[in-house]
């Protein structure tokens, strides 16, 4: 579901816009394309130091929109730049395997954003 296109985006620096609703309006958190860590079930691992409004709209409605890109990627038509809408359900994990791995990554984080994708679409 992740295309070859989709990592190549990641291996730029861009920034990474998460979207989350629970019972109120919509919340939107920043991340760098550079923290993303895909699994090989494709899986999205985000570190989250904060992300307290996120959790708790996880808590009550899972699912996520993120939006990322790089100007750096060639897009459609060799349009220059290309980004992406990733859809899917989330949860926090603070531990196990891929916590710890995260972590020594990004010593920072105090959870992990687990995103199960269920939809990815190329946009440029």
């Amino acid at each position: 579901m992740l295309s070859d296109k989709f990592h190549e985006v990641l291996e730029n620096e861009g920034i990474v816009t998460i979207v989350t609703w629970g019972n109120e309006e919509p919340h939107i958190v920043n991340e760098w394309n550079s923290y993303l860590v895909v699994t090989e079930d494709e899986r999205i691992l985000i570190p989250a130091g904060i992300m307290h409004t996120t959790e708790k709209n996880i808590k009550v409605n899972n699912k996520i929109k993120m939006a990322l890109g790089s100007k750096n990627v060639k897009g459609y038509d060799n349009y220059q730049g290309t980004g992406f809408v990733i859809e899917g359900t989330a949860r926090f994990i603070s531990s196990g395997a891929e916590f710890n791995m995260m972590k020594k990554k990004f010593e920072f984080l105090s959870r992990v954003l687990e995103i199960t994708v269920t939809s990815a679409k190329q946009m440029l």
